[in-house]
């Protein structure tokens, strides 16, 4: 059985792969495609941020299920906030050590639904040889133990002491390492993490130590939030090479093609950033917490900002009812909000101040062919009523359609159903960001977040697998074709 190699190259716009490869700067991307098959549009879960998305990848679901509800969310039974890593302000204002705790050992080790398996564990499980670079989601069935193998990590390892549970081979920043392969991260430095990914699946491959590898390529990502999306052939190209890398290692390009099946995908895209959206001074009347010191259990609300997009939380138990409501006349009001999503009893709502509000909800039993079923690009059934101008959708014999707003109905409904989610979602419009807790953002820049095809739709190109033809893909179609690869479905 062959090898296989899943490549993710964080944030990768489907335009700017093509364009790194017509210039001449990716060739092993260039072969891939070549052996293979490039999907021009792999849509990312809602809001479509790393942590939400690479936990989507990893385990095949969206956070409905697996429970990761953005890069900066509510813990309502702990009543504070989780964030995984928006900006080093936004670590500052919220705790480092609290902010290090939840993204190397919380996101894995309590947020990850325990019933959300992850590929390593699913290919654990099967006796596959697992092998993993640093990638939020790492859980597995093998433990390690933190590193001691550099000054730096054992300096780190007054915070970072516990073990944890991932997949054969892990190498996660400098922190965990099975093995000493002398490759340094810099503890996941940007710039570095990229390089540190294909020292180490250098490594590996040259000692053929893996039959599953997963080669995290964030750098992508942090090029793009400085220097705007049309800057990717750049950070594309940086990727390329470490793919190159791990191909020359185990033998060259060719007899690597001959001997691994390949997945190249992106979590999510980019789009420009011109603008600030003021969440915060939206509701400046309310009790927020962390806001001018107001404590989790005095506070009415929690601000979630995810970049384009943001949640917040109504925090008076008893009082949810009335307070939704002025939520939402709030969130109306605010520039730059273009969707707006919420819960009303069974159904869910899509709002746009400007065009109109839609209702939906899944179709069950015989709702499917009832009055105002539709079934969307995936061949999921809805019942939808109201205004389709909502999401500038269209509607053709029981086709659902809302091309600028990819898979909408299904990546709201996990958003909203999602148990640790905020009770009112936000999406910005283009070209607007919502600054994170330590005032960060990314203007003239890139950014993503939204329900907006412009930061939704990343890269896909693959080889050496069957192609299963969706007419619609998904960020989570990468881990069943994994999965069906090693017979471990």
């Amino acid at each position: 059985m062959r090898r296989l190699l899943l490549a993710v190259i964080d944030g990768c716009k489907p335009s700017m792969l093509d364009r790194a490869i017509e210039q001449g700067d990716a060739p092993a991307l260039r072969a891939i495609r070549e052996r293979g098959t490039q999907v021009s549009s792999l849509c990312a879960a809602f809001p479509s941020v790393t942590p939400v998305c690479a936990t989507s990848i990893a385990t095949g679901v969206l956070q409905d299920r697996h429970r990761i509800a953005a890069m900066n969310w509510w813990k309502r039974d702990e009543r504070r906030y989780v964030e995984y890593g928006s900006s080093f302000r936004a670590a500052r204002k919220l705790g480092i050590a609290r902010q290090l705790t939840d993204t190397v050992y919380n996101l894995n080790g309590s947020h990850l639904a325990e019933d959300a398996p992850t590929i390593y564990e699913s290919l654990d499980d099967a006796g596959i040889r697992t092998a993993g670079t640093t990638y939020l989601v790492y859980r597995g069935r093998h433990e390690h133990r933190v590193s001691r193998e550099t000054a730096l990590t054992r300096l780190a390892g007054q915070l970072f002491r516990k073990p944890v549970l991932g997949p054969r081979e892990l190498f996660y920043a400098d922190i965990f390492a099975s093995r000493e392969t002398g490759c340094r991260g810099q503890m996941g430095l940007p710039g570095i993490r990229d390089q540190h990914s294909g020292c180490v699946g250098a490594w590996l491959a040259a000692r053929d130590l893996y039959d599953f590898l997963l080669l995290s390529l964030p750098d992508n990502d942090t090029h793009s939030h400085k220097n705007g999306p049309h800057a990717q052939p750049v950070s594309i190209a940086a990727a390329d090479a470490q793919i190159m890398r791990v191909a020359e290692a185990a033998g060259g390009l060719q007899t690597f093609l001959d001997t691994h099946a390949v997945v190249v995908c992106a979590d999510h895209s980019h789009a420009a950033v011109e603008q600030r959206i003021d969440l915060r001074g939206a509701f400046a009347e309310w009790e927020v917490a962390g806001e001018s010191g107001v404590a989790g259990e005095d506070a009415e609300l929690a601000l979630c900002p995810n970049q384009r997009a943001a949640m917040v939380y109504a925090l008076v138990e008893h009082g949810r009812a009335a307070v939704v409501p002025r939520v939402l006349a709030t969130a109306r009001e605010i520039d730059g909000v273009d969707v707006l999503a919420y819960r009303d009893g069974e159904q869910g709502v899509i709002e746009s101040p400007a065009r109109g509000t839609l209702r939906f909800a899944p179709a069950t039993g015989g709702d499917g062919g009832g009055p105002g079923a539709v079934r969307d690009a995936r061949g999921n059934a809805w019942t939808v009523a109201g205004d389709l101008a909502a999401l500038s959708a269209q509607t053709s014999d029981g086709r659902f359609d809302a091309p600028d707003y990819p898979d909408a109905l299904r990546r709201v409904w996990a958003a909203l159903t999602c148990a640790t989610s905020g009770d009112v979602l936000l999406s910005a419009a283009p070209g607007y960001e919502f600054p994170d807790w330590g005032g960060a953002a990314h203007l003239g820049g890139g950014s993503h977040g939204s329900l907006h095809h412009s930061d939704s739709l990343g890269a896909l190109v693959f080889c050496g697998l069957e192609d299963p033809g969706h007419e619609q893909w998904s960020i989570t179609d990468v881990a069943p074709m994994v999965r069906a690869h090693f017979g471990a479905a």
